[in-house]
């Protein structure tokens, strides 16, 4: 999730778990907490990385669960030697520390990029991704509780104001993985139809809502693409269908940046030949044409073989505009 939507979270949770004398201070340490974890980038960046490297170690051990809970119990008792209010309430700050810690990666596996929630066991990312990346319904009612807490401090308001918080945006949670379950439901029946049924399938929202679903089914020669809106579809499910080079995908899942990709997007991966390079896409984020992480990882030789190539990023068909325009529309519209 965005960056001001763990600083709301962490720092609401941290409030919840602390004596109210004490809530304006776990806010804004709960703030810093919470939005430690997106920081693995830095090392990273400084230590050279590639682009393949540093987008599937994002998200990596900065977001496990097991890391995070050893770090929280080390800055608790860092704290407790040195803080006061820490001194004064131990068990409660333990909580906050742990809260404002732990529920960031829990977040990030709502989405769809993919979390490595048990790293290092070599599990595939966690993506729910019953959220898009940006989402106000979600945030609003933490940004809200965030801020009414820094006003009004341990007044006995301030209790309400956290209790509506979490309590909404926590509904609002589990109204999303409702209205999955219910795409995926149209999906299944629509794949069950042309013989699918057993086909990888993933779905996820479209852009700042949870009523259109954009939904990629993997076949043999390639992938369809499909939509489902919540708000008016009643005809069965169609798809669109994209080829994919996947005898090159095949050639080249043994060298190392495309099997750490094939692994980090669970093989929800796009090639195409691209003016004699091989160009990955990420399936799972964007949309048919405009993808947000495409890398060349091969080019072709004389002979017609593909080499593997130090990764490159390259840039795609980008026109955000026009493609929150169609998903408006066609979130009100069935085909």
């Amino acid at each position: 999730m965005d960056s001001l939507t763990q600083i709301v979270l962490g720092g609401t949770v941290a409030a919840a778990a602390v004596p109210a004398a004490h809530r304006r201070k776990a806010a804004i340490a709960g703030a810093v907490l919470g939005t430690l974890p997106d920081l693995d980038g830095i090392p990273l960046m400084l230590m050279g990385a590639d682009v393949v490297t540093a987008v599937t170690w994002h998200r990596g051990p900065s977001h496990s669960l097991p890391v995070l809970a050893i770090f929280g119990w080390l800055v608790w008792l860092l704290l407790r030697r040195y803080w006061a209010p820490v001194r004064e309430a131990p068990r409660p700050w333990l909580i906050a520390i742990q809260l404002a810690l732990l529920t960031h990666p829990l977040l990030d596996a709502f989405t769809v990029y993919g979390t490595q929630l048990l790293w290092p066991l070599a599990y595939n990312p966690v993506m729910w991704s019953s959220v898009f990346i940006i989402d106000p319904a979600y945030t609003l009612p933490l940004l809200v509780s965030f801020v009414a807490i820094l006003w009004v401090g341990a007044r006995p308001v301030g209790t309400k104001f956290l209790t509506a918080g979490l309590l909404l945006s926590s509904a609002y949670l589990g109204w999303t993985l409702a209205a999955k379950a219910m795409v995926d439901h149209d999906a299944h029946q629509a794949m069950a139809a042309r013989g699918l049924q057993s086909a990888p399938m993933f779905s996820v929202p479209m852009p700042f809502n949870t009523l259109l679903w954009r939904v990629v089914v993997l076949t043999e020669g390639g992938y369809l693409e499909g939509y489902r809106s919540l708000a008016v579809d009643k005809k069965p499910m169609t798809f669109t269908a994209y080829p994919s080079h996947t005898p090159a995908l095949r050639e080249l899942q043994a060298q190392p940046a495309v099997a750490r990709l094939l692994w980090f997007t669970s093989g929800f991966m796009g090639a195409r030949d691209v003016n004699g390079r091989l160009v990955l896409s990420d399936l799972r984020m964007g949309a048919e044409p405009d993808y947000s992480f495409q890398y060349a990882v091969a080019q072709r030789t004389p002979g017609g073989a593909w080499q593997a190539m130090a990764p490159e990023k390259v840039g795609g068909f980008r026109n955000a505009r026009e493609q929150l325009g169609k998903a408006w529309e066609r979130l009100w519209r069935e085909p």
